[in-house]
């Protein structure tokens, strides 16, 4: 407020002049008017810290609400609070649209949709008790700041009569008294609070104006006051050198409380000199803050735009060819790269954000929704792997004690390998199940791993035991049919052998050929009895490839003895002149003779392996 000033002026007033006069009135009144606010706001002062609420979780959340209720006076906690319910809703809303999706998606309908949570009412309940204790507190200060308003105007009341009366014994004490109750009294309605400081102050000059009780007190009076004011006035010039505009903007704030709360007025001749000044201080801090606003608006835009870029980078993201949980992680994994970018750019007021936020709100959703229909469909895929696995689990719990070594082998690494084949299943049940598995298969394994090892022991003994048999055979001399079929009997009788050392067989049974050779029978009786001995080892080492591999070669050595013999038969018809000791005939009779012999070996070894059960 211009200051009263009764001199002359003393040069033309041009339009020029006005306009600053009245810009250098309207950043004075802005700032005064944010003194105004402030002075309501004294008990508010005390600075929170202001936490990034936006990347907590809900419980976490909460636990910050809580603590900020039981820290702080609950006039210092509206800035938190809202910045705390802003991020609340925000994820409390998210949740609650991923859980009714979820309920649509599986056949619910809409209207009978309901979701509670623990954390929502705790969290409501912190909120009300918020609200009850914020309410009661701005109640109670409303009274107060009506009953401080009605004590200011009572004491401008008394200092006008004191003005009136102009006692002059006692005028300059009460004028003391009541500035002091002036100054102990606390804030007024924002809205009376510059009307009643003019007032006030319009008086206090009268009085001193008035004043001619002790000339020299009122000049001492008034230099005291000037100088005071003038030391402001330095102070407020150099808070345009201060970098935070802000910062600057507070300070000069309080130097207007200062001036007008705690200074009393300066003598005429200075007043308008003074106001002006300071004044002028102000503005230039005002037009300071003003800019920053300006520039900060453009920077906000700038911001803005950079955050709607990263929406539309989520809103084109394809997630169209992912069909397996690792091409959703992979994904999950860029969506949150694009949600750093958004942050990282980057905090804007809530009435700059909101929209910008509603709109990475609504790309995220989309991104959600197509990844809650996957794991959606993923979690009934793994469900049902879940009960593949369980079954197997059974199946191999059920024969983990079997002594049916060979079946029960095959049947637990077809387990295994179908185990493999099957997917994942819900993670609460991964390692409970797979330690179920792993226990019954490790526990028929170690237990054959320790028969093999029993069982090598046993087949090195008969390895040893059969070489041994063998170079006793060798040795032997004038074995007879029955020496040889006793030999035969006692190799059997020794045991089977091991699949690496079956070559021993082999051996034996040239072994055996040649004690045959040297025995006075027919040439087919031995290769009868050799063939039986080989086919009897293949039996017991139950090699029934090998087997059918036999029956294969006789039945087609006996076809092709029977068309040999038949063309041999059909030969014999050319010589039908031909005396029957003609060499020529002689041999092929002789031919189809042995082949006839040859072919009832033939059929002998057949009949033997017919009559074989395997």
């Amino acid at each position: 407020m211009l200051e009263n000033n009764e001199k002359e002026l003393q040069q033309p007033i041009t339009e020029e002049i006005i306009a600053v006069k009245v810009e250098t009135e309207n950043a004075v009144n802005a700032v005064e008017i944010e003194v105004a606010n402030e002075a309501e706001k004294v008990d508010e002062k005390h600075e929170i810290p202001m936490l990034d609420y936006a990347t907590m979780e809900l419980s976490t959340l909460v636990d910050e609400l809580n603590k900020l209720l039981s820290s702080y006076q609950i006039q210092q906690l509206k800035s938190n609070i809202d910045a705390l319910k802003n991020a609340f809703n925000t994820k409390f809303g998210d949740l609650v649209a991923e859980k009714k999706a979820a309920f649509l998606a599986e056949g619910g309908n809409s209207i009978d949709f309901q979701f509670s949570s623990p954390i929502k009412s705790e969290y409501n309940k912190l909120l009300g008790d918020y609200k009850t204790k914020r309410d009661a507190h701005y109640s109670k200060l409303e009274n107060q700041l009506k009953e401080n308003l009605e004590k200011r105007n009572g004491l401008i009341d008394e200092l006008k009569t004191l003005i009136e009366k102009a006692d002059a014994k006692t005028m300059y004490n009460d004028f003391q008294e009541i500035q002091k109750k002036w100054r102990t009294i606390g804030p007024v309605p924002k809205t009376k609070y510059n009307d009643t400081w003019k007032i006030y102050h319009h008086h206090v000059e009268r009085f001193y104006d008035l004043l001619d009780l002790n000339k020299d007190f009122r000049e001492l009076d008034f230099k005291h006051n000037l100088e005071e004011k003038l030391k402001i006035i330095t102070r407020a010039k150099a808070l345009n050198e201060v970098v935070d505009v802000n910062v600057a903007f507070k300070d000069l704030q309080d130097l207007h409380r200062i001036w007008k709360e705690e200074i009393g007025p300066v003598g005429k001749e200075h007043r308008e000199d003074v106001w002006g000044k300071f004044s002028e201080a102000t503005k230039k801090i005002h037009d300071k803050r003003h800019q920053y606003f300006r520039e900060l608006k453009s920077k906000y835009q700038e911001m803005i735009d950079a955050k709607l870029q990263v929406v539309a980078e989520i809103n084109a993201f394809d997630t169209s060819n992912n069909n397996s949980h690792n091409d959703w992680q992979k994904s999950i994994v860029e969506l949150e790269k694009l949600r750093k970018k958004y942050f990282d750019i980057g905090k804007l007021p809530y009435n700059k954000s909101e929209a910008v936020w509603q709109e990475f709100k609504t790309a995220t959703k989309k991104f959600n929704s197509s990844k809650n229909v996957f794991y959606k469909a993923e979690k009934s895929t793994q469900n049902d792997n879940l009960k593949s696995k369980i079954a197997l689990i059974e199946l191999a719990e059920s024969i983990k004690d079997s002594d049916e070594w060979e079946d029960t082998t095959n049947t637990m690494k077809r387990i295994q390998s179908d185990w493999k084949k099957i997917g994942h299943v819900p993670r609460k049940f991964s390692d409970d199940i797979w330690k179920r598995f792993k226990d019954a298969c490790n526990f028929y394994f170690d237990r054959l791993n320790a028969q093999k090892n029993e069982q090598n022991k046993e087949q090195l003994e008969l390895v040893v035991a059969k070489k041994e048999f063998i170079e006793q055979l060798k040795a032997s001399e004038n074995l007879t049919l029955e020496n040889i079929q006793d030999s035969i009997t006692k190799w059997r009788a020794l045991g089977f052998l091991p699949r690496n050392a079956r070559h021993l067989d082999e051996k034996f049974n040239k072994a055996i050929d040649a004690h045959l050779g040297n025995l006075n029978m027919s040439k087919s009786d031995i290769e009868l009895m050799k063939f039986k001995n080989s086919i009897d080892t293949y039996l017991l080492q139950k090699d029934f490839k090998k087997l059918d591999n036999e029956q294969y070669f006789i039945r087609k050595k006996i076809d092709e003895s029977v068309k040999d013999m038949q063309q041999l038969e059909n030969n014999l018809g050319f010589f039908s002149n031909a005396k029957d000791d003609n060499p020529l005939v002689l041999n092929v009779r002789k031919g189809i003779q042995e082949f006839k012999d040859q072919l009832d070996v033939w059929k002998s070894k057949l009949n033997y392996i017919k009559k074989l059960d395997y």
